[in-house]
């Protein structure tokens, strides 16, 4: 056991600060004479990008949080985590900076797709699993954001008013749950929570997670969000991140001198840190735990494909007769797939199999695709037939990249150091197939200058003076302009971007394009004729990175652009329509109940296409069940507000939200999903720590069953409760007529509400078992 106090004995003052102060954007400094390696952080829910977002070095791109727990599945989760871990190793990354349990309050939080459920104990058993799997590698989580950044507006500076019953059943159960099963980080959030800002809440931080809890490991703040001093040290702090307006350091220092922080206080963060790198092996010469690598692809293909949410089937799926099947596969995302939200979560994948992709090679008799709709607000980037290639210079480094879309934040490609960074230049080539007016557009911040052919097109900022660095990361702009050219005849093309001295530790550039085609209506008009002519339509519709994405909330819940038109107006030719709908969040369905078949697949990583293919024949199950749920109309959600008040947002709904606070009907229950098989609920059983349940698989098929065990308790009593609530789950697998028992443990604590401590209310509870929220399948009364 390595004993921190002799290293501590060992280090100055000045030093120990310097352990809790980031010494750039991603990491802590070495201090090689006691055996200690900088410690380097990295974004990490869905991929993990490294220390910087390089186009030249990919990360596996897996399925949107939303989509994991959608599995139902901590096993599953644990397998993401190990895959993650194995990202993190082969990219020199000790800490993953995820996963992210803040809970669906509300549909319209812009970063819904990055939680996992409204439902503290789905998010729980999925965040358990995923660090598991994470830290057996050898490689620390840190669970974010605590606590309330569960919306977007204002969130550097909002305070969020949340009472203490609703604190401690729902928003610190997820962490609490994660702190006991031994995760080794914790991210204080922007917010302040109760009148205190989290970076220095020291009841939150200290006396909650580190005293009540036991939790031994780090609280690294969210990048920025440490800004006083001594209010973070004494606040439960131990890593202000990033290096950039960081209040400690010389600061830090001059306070411990002055009286200000206890020296205790710091040597007990510095042990932390050192518990830390000696955890993540990088302190000392203890070897790193091995493991067996596993195929990213095949595991991002599972969890999407285990994701899928049948939520309706009038029995046009499983497409089992493909080989005889004319297939209209129709939208824009169907073609430029949607597979990651937008923000820190994003990752430059290593390819991404489309929807179109997929079902070109899932062997249908014949493939054919329309637009349809399109609701991307910019054009998308310059790819496929007619371009040469996208070749990009930074003077000292050049690379390529796949598409016309040029990424990183952090360290920049090729590791040239930023200072040596002034100008970004993407070449390419392009021979249209078209002849007449082409649209091209430039995307992203800074100055540019494009020029296609001999024409100059553009100079200049695509941003006022004086815009912040957050806002050109998160609001991007685009400027379009129009040239005739002539069909066949190649045009050389060229945009380039200039930096600043010191300013390119991050970029976002994009060339887009679009050829001489038909206008909105006539998009939808073809598509149509399409449909009519095919055997089964697939409609793909979803939202876009302006509507979902890390730092702004949505204002409707609509699909943007005229997705729902080209619905309505394919489902009313071909009667076989099935709707994929690609969306990390839920979105109104208003024809839901006029297509055959709808598909929930959130926003489904790189393998987007091959697991799409793999449900839509059969070859695999459709294998999700919400972890959220969905609204016939916006109106209905419990919960809506995200806008606060004076810099206040008050969570005044209590204990009520999700499904605890449904009034009426929604579109889709909490938990429901449909497979390719049927299930009865033969009998169950209830002990005082858990529930048997027997149940058959009635249909024609193997599949997969998520059994979902839900409390009500018999009488109101004195403390008012939700008429149901999950107390715990599990999944069984069957062949056809196979019968098959699962134990699900009931925790005293799923009995208990909080009333200045966990208390067990007596009386009558009625234990239901259930495939959905609304879809009970067996009853058993006990007395507490």
């Amino acid at each position: 056991m390595t004993d921190f106090d002799h290293l501590l004995g060992q280090l100055s003052l000045d030093e120990k600060v310097s352990l809790l102060t980031g010494q750039d954007f991603w990491s802590l400094p070495a201090i090689p004479r006691i055996g200690l390696r900088s410690l380097v952080m990295s974004d990490g829910p869905v991929g993990v990008r490294g220390t910087g977002w390089a186009p030249d070095d990919p990360s596996i791109a897996l399925p949107s949080p939303t989509a994991l727990a959608a599995s139902w599945d901590p096993e599953l989760a644990a397998e993401a985590g190990r895959l993650l871990g194995q990202e993190a190793r082969r990219k020199g990354v000790h800490v993953v900076l995820g996963p992210t349990v803040n809970l669906h309050r509300t549909p319209l939080n812009g970063r819904h797709f990055e939680c996992y459920s409204e439902d503290p104990l789905l998010t729980a058993e999925i965040a358990v699993g995923f660090v598991r799997g994470v830290q057996e590698l050898g490689v620390g989580t840190t669970v974010k954001h605590l606590v309330g950044n569960d919306f977007e507006t204002e969130r550097m500076t909002v305070d969020v008013t949340i009472g203490e019953r609703a604190l401690r059943e729902l928003y610190l159960a997820p962490f609490e749950r994660v702190a006991q099963a031994g995760g080794w980080g914790v991210m204080s959030a922007y917010n302040g929570v109760n009148g205190t800002s989290m970076a220095q809440n020291g009841r939150l931080q200290k006396e909650i997670l580190k005293d009540e809890w036991g939790f031994d490991g780090v609280v690294v703040s969210d990048w920025r969000a440490a800004r006083d001093t001594v209010g973070a040290a004494l606040g439960g702090l131990d890593i202000a991140m990033p290096a950039m307006d960081n209040p400690w350091g010389a600061k830090l220092a001059e306070a411990v001198r002055s009286g200000a922080v206890p020296i205790e206080v710091i040597d007990d963060k510095v042990r932390r840190v050192l518990r830390l790198a000696a955890r993540v092996g990088a302190l000392g010469d203890a070897p790193a735990p091995s493991f067996t690598e596993v195929d990213g692809d095949a595991v991002a293909h599972r969890v999407a494909s285990r994701s899928f949410v049948l939520a309706r089937n009038t029995g046009v799926l499983p497409l089992e007769e493909k080989e005889q099947l004319r297939i209209a596969v129709i939208g824009a995302l169907a073609q430029d797939a949607r597979v990651l939200g937008g923000g820190s979560a994003q990752v430059a994948p290593p390819h991404v199999l489309s929807p179109l992709d997929g079902i070109r090679a899932a062997g249908f008799a014949e493939v054919q695709y329309a637009v349809g709709a399109d609701p991307r607000p910019f054009l998308p980037a310059a790819q496929g037939p007619g371009w040469s290639g996208f070749h990009v210079d930074l003077g000292a480094y050049r690379f390529e990249v796949p598409t016309a879309a040029v990424r990183w934040l952090g360290d920049p490609p090729g590791g040239l150091p930023v200072d040596d960074i002034t100008v970004l230049e993407l070449t390419t080539t392009y021979t249209p197939d078209v002849a007449g007016e082409h649209v091209f557009a430039i995307s992203g911040f800074g100055a540019f200058e494009l020029t296609v052919g001999d024409q100059k097109l553009y100079q200049g900022s695509l941003h006022p003076p004086g815009t912040g660095r957050a806002d050109l990361l998160l609001h991007p702009r685009e400027q379009r302009f129009t040239i005739t050219l002539p069909a066949g005849e190649p045009v050389g093309i060229t945009l380039r971007q200039s930096f600043e001295p010191g300013t390119a530790h991050s970029a976002a550039t994009t060339l887009g394009h679009r050829a001489p085609g038909p206008d909105e209506e006539g998009l939808i008009a073809e598509a149509v004729a399409l449909a009519a002519r095919c055997d089964v339509a697939v409609v793909v519709v979803g939202t876009t990175e302006q509507v979902e994405s890390e730092g702004f909330d949505r204002t409707s819940l609509a699909l943007p652009g005229r997705q729902d038109e080209l619905v309505a107006r394919v489902a009313a030719v071909n009667p076989r329509t099935v709707v994929v709908v690609n969306a990390g969040a839920p979105v109104l369905l208003p024809w839901s109940e006029d297509v055959a078949a709808v598909l929930l697949t959130w926003f489904p990583g790189q393998e987007a296409g091959a697991a799409l293919a793999a449900v839509l024949t059969g070859a695999e199950e459709p294998g999700g069940r919400l972890p959220t749920t969905w609204p016939r109309r916006a109106e209905d959600c419990p919960v809506l507000e995200v806008t606060p008040r004076d810099g206040s947002l008050s969570y005044g709904e209590g204990i009520f939200i999700g499904y605890r606070g449904w009034r009426r009907e929604p579109l889709y229950a909490f938990g429901s999903g449909l497979g390719y098989t049927t299930w009865t609920y033969d009998r169950m059983s209830v002990t005082a720590g858990e529930a048997v349940v027997t149940l058959t698989n009635t249909g024609w098929r193997a599949g997969r069953e998520v059994v979902q065990i839900y409390l009500s308790a018999a009488q109101p009593g004195p403390v008012e409760r939700p008429e149901r609530w999950l107390a715990g789950f599990a999944s069984v697998e069957a062949v056809p007529g196979e019968t098959v028992s699962v134990r699900i443990p009931l925790p005293e604590r799923a009995f208990q509400v909080w009333d200045d401590g966990w208390r067990t209310v007596p009386g009558g509870y009625e234990v239901i078992a259930a495939h959905a929220y609304d879809d009970i399948r067996r009853t058993v009364d006990i007395e507490r």
